[in-house]
């Protein structure tokens, strides 16, 4: 399939990506179509797949958090508003870098976000309960301010526990057809 010609067209509109097209020439996954049977994705779903994958979302989510922690603890904001904003902005970077991918993959914008939303919100939601439970049950981790070791060994400490725990499930998930599987055509 030529995917320059066939991702060029304007008003391009995937009604279910899971469906979109064959893709079987995609060396990359082996042969495996976005709609293939659960057997074939099953196959498909390496432990190097689901890493690389959770590394994606973990990147996003990292500027993230990061990001609204500095800026809460930098504008003295109590912890609980600091977090809301770290986590509100983990998900915006998650889904921003999907978006971007897409987007120069030839997807229109709804396409494209339908996507990022099927592909990153079960991955970022684990990383940031795994990442801020531990925040959070860090002694003194919460009130740690910018300039202290404890604030970053917690947040980045947190960081390496999401991405274990994340990656099983983003591997079960691509296993099903779900999650990452539905982008993975367009990277």
């Amino acid at each position: 399939m030529d995917h320059a010609a066939h991702h060029a067209g304007a008003g391009h509109d995937h009604a279910d990506l899971v469906e979109h097209s064959d893709h079987s020439d995609r060396a990359d996954r082996g042969g495996h179509a976005p709609g293939a049977s659960w057997a074939s994705w099953a196959s498909w779903a390496s432990w190097a797949t689901a890493a690389k994958a959770t590394l994606h979302c973990l990147t996003g989510c990292v500027v993230g958090e990061i990001l609204g922690m500095a800026i809460g603890t930098a504008l003295l904001w109590g912890n609980v508003p600091t977090m809301v904003l770290a986590i509100v902005l983990a998900f915006v970077f998650g889904y921003s870098f999907t978006l971007f991918a897409m987007r120069r993959a030839g997807l229109n914008l709804k396409t494209a976000i339908k996507a990022a939303l099927a592909a990153d919100t079960v991955s970022i939601a684990v990383m940031e309960l795994v990442d801020n439970g531990i925040i959070a049950l860090v002694p003194g981790a919460m009130d740690a301010h910018l300039s202290e070791g404890l604030f970053w060994s917690s947040l980045l400490g947190g960081f390496v526990v999401a991405f274990l725990v994340t990656t099983p499930v983003n591997k079960w998930m691509i296993g099903r057809g779900k999650g990452h599987a539905v982008v993975h055509a367009y990277h």
